[in-house]
């Protein structure tokens, strides 16, 4: 759909500089904004080199896993449903960690990574999904213990269920969507190389209506996330 949007967007304006005489001018433009893409590029490549090599030290000095036990009873709060252990812990962590200095960019592999270890999760949950059934409903540990020495082969069996669909989305993986895109940034490091690379006399200004911005966003994110989870336990699921 955004590939149509773009086509529609671009085919639009040459067309209206077609009839309004102005076809030059697009052409300059063109060619300028690419050869400012390239410079562009080239800059935002150093920061993220920069970024994610001290992530990556800091993930094998031992840091990040220390970073993610701090902050494990916020995440534990926001997805109540992953063990604490699991691989889509560590990967939030990184994630959330690079998202409040504002490396969005540095933060996007450990968002994919966390999006895979999470539909693994959920194939993991669904397929050791257990029923409850009426027997174990109706009767005491003790009934059933006896019953099962009497009747050997009534004992209840773990079932499996197919795995969800990849292309459905868990309760966590939208939830981390939301905290992914509303992230509280204390530093802007993207925003203020695009500053700094665009001519700005003061960069890091943005720094304080980033933190405000980001910090309200992250607030609506979490009430979003927690209504919906009522929502999910109301309905049983």
């Amino acid at each position: 759909m955004l590939n149509y949007l773009w086509a529609f967007m671009i085919l639009t304006g040459i067309l209206y500089a077609s009839f309004t005489g102005n076809l030059p001018a697009v052409t300059e433009a063109a060619l300028d904004s690419a050869q400012e893409a390239v410079s562009l590029c080239i800059t935002m490549a150093g920061v993220l080199a920069l970024w994610v090599g001290l992530m990556r030290i800091a993930e094998h000095a031992g840091v990040m896993r220390k970073a993610t036990d701090r902050i494990y009873p916020l995440l534990h709060f926001l997805f109540p449903r992953i063990p604490k252990n699991h691989p889509a812990m560590s990967s939030i962590a990184a994630n959330c960690i690079a998202n409040f200095f504002g490396l969005g960019w540095a933060a996007t592999p450990a968002g994919i990574q966390a999006m895979k270890d999470l539909a693994k999760l959920e194939n993991e949950l669904t397929m050791n999904h257990v029923p409850q059934s009426s027997f174990s409903k109706d009767f005491s540990p003790q009934t059933k213990q006896a019953s099962g020495k009497l009747f050997p082969q009534t004992e209840i069996k773990k079932t499996q269920i197919p795995a969800a669909e990849e292309k459905s989305a868990s309760t966590e993986m939208c939830a981390f969507l939301v905290l992914n895109i509303s992230s509280v940034q204390l530093i802007p490091v993207t925003i203020i190389a695009y500053r700094s690379q665009y001519g700005s006399p003061n960069p890091s200004g943005i720094i304080g209506a980033a933190i405000l911005a980001t910090t309200a966003s992250t607030a609506a994110g979490i009430a979003f996330i927690k209504i919906m989870s009522f929502l999910d336990w109301k309905r049983g699921l």
